[in-house]
């Protein structure tokens, strides 16, 4: 970390290991316009705003985001001077999510209840089979 007269900056090492991620990683976020980073040279320096979207945008992520949702919340963000509206529209892309892995979870169910009846009619077959001569 580099300690600038009043704002902290960080190298790309610094974040990937504080975030536990590549640097490949924060170079792809940088790509798809989610980080913007200065360069010194051939060096990008992140300030703390690229810091706090890098957590956000890898907590999107966890939570199954597509980095295509995670920079509409950011773009959202950075046009609105209405802070309910973002929330808003979080609250609308946590809800759909919310709805989608609660029909997967079922699905799921669905499918072990499936797999556990036919193991049982496989076990029962194998048990009423005759035994094979060694």
């Amino acid at each position: 970390m580099l300690q600038g007269t009043m704002t902290m900056t960080y190298t790309i090492s610094d974040l990937a290991r504080e975030f536990d991620v590549t640097t490949r990683t924060i170079r792809h976020y940088e790509e798809q316009g989610l980080i913007c980073p200065t360069r010194e040279g051939v060096n990008r320096v992140f300030s703390g705003r690229d810091r706090v979207r890098l957590n956000l945008a890898l907590r999107g992520k966890r939570l199954g985001f597509s980095l295509q949702e995670i920079r509409e919340l950011f773009d959202l963000y950075d046009v609105s001077q209405d802070e309910r509206h973002q929330l808003e529209a979080f609250l609308d892309k946590l809800d759909r999510r919310k709805a989608l892995l609660v029909q997967q979870r079922e699905d799921i169910e669905v499918m072990l209840r499936e797999v556990d009846f036919f193991a049982a009619q496989c076990r029962r077959l194998i048990s009423q089979a005759p035994k094979a001569a060694a």
